[in-house]
């Protein structure tokens, strides 16, 4: 259904209205059953799990003859410290001081093993996409794009590497000494992906830090567990014992431990950077610890005096609201020159009453309910504290919330008082804050604790140039006359402050879980031919020849 010019009652009879019967579920998009997982991948085995277990529901209420019912849809272990440290001395005694079967084989193995896990992978789709769907309530058309995203980056992630482990196949002759240098693992990798992305973003640190060598502990997502465990035995069967290892649980009851025992030589982390920096406290040694982490962010969008407002609004509409807003690159603060803010935000309302809202498979759906079940009371505080310092609702029925869904708030005039000012929302909240000179919005990202993206909307190129110059300085990507955002997957990907430590990207991931080694020696006679046996011979997978293709 189209929301458009209600009042604020009918927005919320309309809202309530996308929650329906179990009978009313078109029967394609249901789960043939609860998944109800009571095993978990450790030292090459499937262990059993006797123990509690963690009831997963979906955002998507059912209408019942109680009332309304958030649908159970499976369960996953609860596991103790205990799994979690037997997971980490799996991965210790894989990688083996750097000894083990993973690290020391060729990349032209590890390549094939990861090419033999995809093709499993894709064998696991439907059931895949359906629980990334009824676990975060992604809609059905783009839990099917991250799933194909995700196949994407991986074959983008071999590509990459084939061409890295090309160009250092090859000897270095300079001053007397010869060399050939390559890329080496790191040691055991902690691995932790976010809610929104519980695939793709987790896939894009997992992926390459498994194919450099590295061996893994793998914690899924909160919301969004129960879609890995078909993955599971791809996993035990494409890769040598103990190279992957899942953990559950806690992550307050499990975590700590692992990083307090020191053995943790990679964390990577798509969270918030209050986790991250608790738990690089925690090593004994923080100098030995490589740290890969997307955290949080706060991206703002600026809308000149020159900007085109059609395009402004509309990329707005999508920044602000793919996926509810939930998403690291997602707008969260939009600064309007006064005297574009009222054409702004009439274009702005009218273009949000014009999304579709509903149920998660419903065709061409771009509202959902929310995965969060504290979501809703959050973004009401945020929308309070605004409107309690002099902001107002402008579109007809923002923040009107039923059960799991919320329905998008424009808040104007948004001022510095204001929590929302400042907080990463998450979800689909609006802020709206009107500026006379271009200095307002450059001194907001000077002073925030985030530096991840900004947009610029204005058709006027030495405005726009002297926005440029200062905000690349500010953050990692300016946008121009479009919307923050992560890909292309090529590009780097990271912030500055609090919102990144490394940098993503096909061919960034790879350096970053991996590190640079070299094997080295005088250029005489002996040296020449103790080489030339080594590499004739085959005899060692770094110090080689070997041309992939």
């Amino acid at each position: 259904m189209n929301v458009e010019d209600f009042t604020i009652n009918e927005v919320a009879d309309q809202v309530k209205a996308i929650f329906v019967e179990e009978g009313q579920i078109p029967a394609e998009y249901k789960l043939d059953q609860e998944i109800n997982q009571r095993e978990y991948l450790s030292n090459g085995e499937m262990k059993q799990w006797d123990g509690a277990a963690h009831s997963v529901y979906s955002p998507v209420a059912v209408k019942t003859a109680d009332g309304y019912e958030r649908k159970k849809i499976g369960s996953y272990p609860v596991c103790t410290e205990k799994e979690a440290m037997e997971a980490l001395d799996a991965a210790v005694a894989a990688y083996d001081n750097g000894r083990g079967q993973w690290p020391t084989m060729s990349v032209q193995d590890r390549i094939r093993c990861v090419e033999q896990f995809t093709q499993k992978m894709i064998e696991k789709k439907d059931i895949v996409v359906k629980l990334i769907m009824w676990e975060i309530g992604k809609s059905y058309a783009d839990s099917i794009k991250e799933f194909d995203r995700t196949v994407e980056y991986i074959y983008a992630t071999i590509d990459a590497l084939k061409d890295l482990d090309r160009q250092s196949s090859r000897f270095e002759i300079e001053q007397g000494i010869v060399a050939q240098i390559r890329r080496s693992p790191l040691g055991v990798v902690l691995c932790m992906g976010p809610f929104n992305y519980p695939l793709n973003e987790t896939f894009t640190t997992l992926i390459p830090a498994l194919i450099m060598g590295n061996t893994l502990l793998f914690k899924p997502p909160k919301h969004g567990t129960l879609l890995h465990y078909p993955l599971l035995e791809a996993f035990r069967t494409c890769f040598p014992k103990g190279v992957v290892n899942t953990i559950y649980g806690r992550g307050h009851a499990i975590v700590p431990a692992l990083m307090q025992s020191g053995k943790i030589n990679v964390l990577t982390l798509i969270g918030s950077s209050k986790v991250a920096d608790e738990l690089k406290k925690l090593h004994p040694k923080v100098n030995r610890l490589r740290a890969i982490l997307g955290l949080d962010a706060k991206n703002a969008a600026i809308v000149t005096e020159h900007a085109d407002v059609n395009l402004a609004v509309s990329e707005t509409v999508l920044g602000a609201l793919s996926f509810n807003g939930q998403r690291c690159t997602a707008l969260k603060i939009i600064f309007v020159h006064r005297s574009k803010v009222d054409q702004f935000l009439q274009q702005l309302s009218e273009a949000v009453g014009k999304l579709k809202i509903g149920m998660p498979w419903e065709k061409g759906v771009a509202l959902t309910p929310l995965p969060e079940p504290n979501k809703p009371a959050y973004l009401k505080d945020l929308i309070d504290d605004a409107t309690a310092h002099g902001a107002s609702v402008i579109n007809e029925g923002g923040g009107t919330a039923f059960e799991s869904f919320v329905y998008p708030a424009i808040l104007y005039p948004v001022s510095k008082d204001m929590k929302v000012y400042r907080e990463e929302q998450f979800g689909p909240v609006i802020p709206v804050v009107p500026f006379d000179d271009l200095e307002e919005p450059i001194e907001y990202l000077i002073e925030s604790t985030h530096g991840q993206q900004v947009s610029i909307f204005s058709n006027n190129a030495a405005e726009t140039a002297s926005l440029i110059d200062p905000l690349v300085n500010q953050v990692s990507r300016v946008n121009i006359n479009c919307q923050c955002q992560r890909g292309p997957d090529t590009f780097p990907f990271t912030g500055r402050k609090d919102s990144a430590e490394g940098t993503l990207s096909v061919v960034d991931a790879l350096r970053s879980f991996s590190i640079r080694s070299l094997v080295a020696t005088k250029l005489n006679e002996n040296n020449k031919h103790l080489i030339n046996e080594i590499v004739n011979e085959g005899n060692s997978n770094f110090l080689s020849t070997k041309f992939i293709f």
